[in-house]
C-alpha cells in the first residue's frame, strides 16, 4: 500500500512525457546506438586529448566509443575468456584502443553504477513505477524533481523495450549515457562552468 505522498509521486512520474533533454544537452546521435548483449558500460578519458570514452562490454565482445560523437573507435570480438566481464572489487575490464593496457570500471548487469549527479548541479535518478520498465530523469533541482515536468525535471528515456542496465553521467560532466541490454542514448554538452 502507498502513502498518499508515494502515489502522488508515482502518478507524477507515469503521467510525465519523455521529452528531449534541456539545453545544454543534445543528443549524440539522432537514434540508439544499437548493442546486442549489452552487458554494462563505462566512462574514460582519451590519454591524449582528454575527451570522454565510452568502454562497452557485451556478450558479442568489447567496444570503444567517442562518446561526443558516437563513433566506434576500436572494437574486440573475441575478448579473452578470463577478463571479459567486469570482475574484482572495482568490476572492472582491461581497456582497448587508447585505452589499451588501462583498466576500465563497468557498470551494468554485475553491478556497480555511474555518476548519478555532476559538478554543476545536474542530476539523474531511475523510477520504475510500472517495473520492469525503468524511467530515466535528469533535473536541475538536485534531484528534487518538484513542480510539473518540463521545468526544473524532465523525463528523458523510458526503457520499456529492453532492460536497463546503467545510466548516469561521465566523471567530466560533460556525457550522460543511458544503456539498456539492446542499445546506448548518449547527451553530451560543453564543458560545464564551474
Amino acid at each position: 500500500m502507498h502513502s498518499a505522498y508515494q502515489q502522488e509521486l508515482r502518478d507524477r512520474f507515469l503521467s510525465a512525457p519523455v521529452v528531449p533533454a534541456p539545453d545544454p544537452w543534445r543528443p549524440v546521435s539522432a537514434h540508439r546506438i544499437p548493442i546486442g548483449g549489452l552487458l554494462g558500460v563505462g566512462f574514460a578519458l582519451d590519454p591524449v586529448s582528454g575527451e570522454d570514452l565510452l568502454m562497452v562490454v557485451s556478450s558479442n565482445g568489447h567496444g570503444l566509443f567517442d562518446a561526443s560523437t558516437g563513433e566506434r573507435l576500436a572494437r574486440n570480438y573475441d575478448p579473452d575468456p578470463e577478463s571479459s566481464t567486469p570482475t574484482g572489487p572495482d568490476l572492472s575490464c582491461p581497456g582497448l584502443g587508447p585505452l589499451a593496457g588501462a583498466q576500465v570500471r563497468i557498470a551494468g548487469l554485475f553491478g556497480g553504477g555511474l555518476h548519478t549527479t555532476t559538478d554543476d548541479g545536474w542530476t539523474i535518478q531511475l523510477f520504475s513505477p510500472d517495473w520492469p520498465n525503468h524511467r530515466v530523469l535528469l533535473s536541475a533541482d538536485g534531484g528534487l524533481c518538484r513542480g510539473p515536468a518540463g521545468e526544473k525535471w524532465w523525463h528523458i528515456f523510458h526503457s520499456s523495450w529492453s532492460e536497463l542496465r546503467a545510466a548516469g553521467f561521465s566523471p567530466s560532466g560533460r556525457t550522460l549515457a543511458v544503456a539498456t541490454s539492446s542499445d546506448i542514448t548518449l547527451l553530451t554538452r560543453a564543458e560545464p562552468s564551474r
